[in-house]
């Protein structure tokens, strides 16, 4: 896969979507803590050791890894004007062969979420997908319930597929899903008549 011959890097209008490294410890440490009501209802219960040293330099390495394998692509968003983290995105299970497809998961630190900046993070990582990794299809999956997630998922083309009953534990429960896509060569909906 070309990611690992190559510093991955992805610039938008106002991000700049990189790997972590070592050196944004406590950056993500800090914005995780102070956005753990907003985050925590939307994602897998955390480990009791989540926010330690040892924990994001485990993170880091799986993050090396796995861009150097070609099977994630894990990213923070890094605001330009003041090199500020808001966030990450990560393309994840990304798998070849027949199916060119990966997952992708997100997060905002509440200070910066409904700002556009994970639209902006979204559009870039799905464009960067189908036409530097040639992959076809990228899903996504949120909570019923999590309305900006769903929205912002529409609003970056992504259509909704269905339910998957107990997809993922959220907040230490099994949790029932709705699954979006996006499609490189989406001709859902439309036919040969026009």
């Amino acid at each position: 896969m070309l990611l690992a011959k190559r510093k991955l890097r992805i610039e938008t209008e106002r991000l700049t979507l990189r790997p972590p490294v070592h050196s944004d410890f406590r950056a993500w440490t800090s914005l995780r803590q102070a956005s753990a009501d907003h985050l925590m209802p939307w994602e897998p219960s955390w480990a009791q050791d989540h926010l330690s040293r040892k924990a994001f330099t485990n993170r880091v390495y799986w993050a090396q890894r796995s861009i150097t394998a070609g099977t994630a692509m894990p990213l923070f968003l890094v605001r330009r004007s003041d090199d500020v983290l808001v966030g990450a995105i990560t393309l994840d299970n990304i798998r070849r062969g027949p199916a060119q497809a990966g997952t992708l998961g997100y997060w905002t630190g509440e200070a910066y979420s409904r700002q556009g900046y994970m639209r902006e993070a979204i559009l870039a990582v799905v464009h960067h997908s189908f036409t530097r990794l040639d992959l076809s299809r990228i899903e996504a999956a949120c909570l019923p319930e999590n309305k900006a997630s769903r929205g912002l998922l529409e609003k970056c083309t992504f259509k909704y597929e269905g339910v998957a009953q107990s997809y993922l534990q959220i907040d230490g429960r099994w949790r029932t899903h709705v699954l979006y896509a996006a499609l490189r060569s989406d001709r859902r909906g439309k036919t040969d008549a026009g």
